[in-house]
């Protein structure tokens, strides 16, 4: 007798299961603050006719598919010294200009034919790591502050202006314009 109600059990909650996913994206789950409403039973689960729905009759191509939460979009994949990508809009003005922030970028795992420019606010520092000394120039030294110390060199941006500084790597001058605001 025991067997005989778990198998009734199991075919209730599969023909509940059936009738939900045949409802397609018309079938809505309650809220979590409000109380389910009442089950079906096994009679009127049994008895209940089940539609049939072609795959993707019953969806209109512009209204999404449903979900329990709203979809979030994933972050973009950066690895640190990369400068961020803005997504420019020709009729909105945004600024993609960094803050007075400290730009940490470690020569061996960067790619600098990627980085071409760079904008900073004013007392903003560029910390180029693993280089050796005088290797890095700049050609506007009125507008920076640079330091060099155990294979790292700090630019401190003093000045509003645009510099050009220049990273030796692998017999080719990587050229970086920075402009500060």
């Amino acid at each position: 007798m025991p067997l005989r109600r778990a198998v009734g059990r199991a075919v209730t909650a599969l023909a509940a299961t059936v009738t939900i996913a045949a409802c397609g994206s018309d079938a809505v789950s309650p809220l979590p603050v409000q109380p389910p409403g009442p089950s079906p039973s096994t009679s009127a689960v049994a008895s209940a006719p089940t539609p049939s729905v072609t795959p993707g009759a019953s969806r209109s191509p512009t209204r999404p598919p449903p979900a329990a939460e709203p979809p979030v979009p994933p972050a973009p994949i950066r690895t640190r010294g990369t400068p961020p990508r803005p997504t420019l809009s020709p009729t909105t003005p945004t600024s993609s200009c960094l803050g007075a922030v400290r730009y940490d970028l470690p020569v061996a795992d960067t790619e600098l034919e990627l980085l071409r420019s760079l904008c900073f606010a004013t007392g903003a520092v560029l910390r180029i790591q693993g280089i050796g000394p005088g290797l890095v120039t700049v050609d506007r030294p009125e507008l920076v502050s640079q330091h060099y110390e155990a294979g790292v060199v700090d630019i401190r941006f003093v000045r509003p202006g645009t510099v050009a500084v220049t990273i030796p790597k692998d017999d080719r001058a990587h050229t970086i314009t920075v402009v500060v605001r």
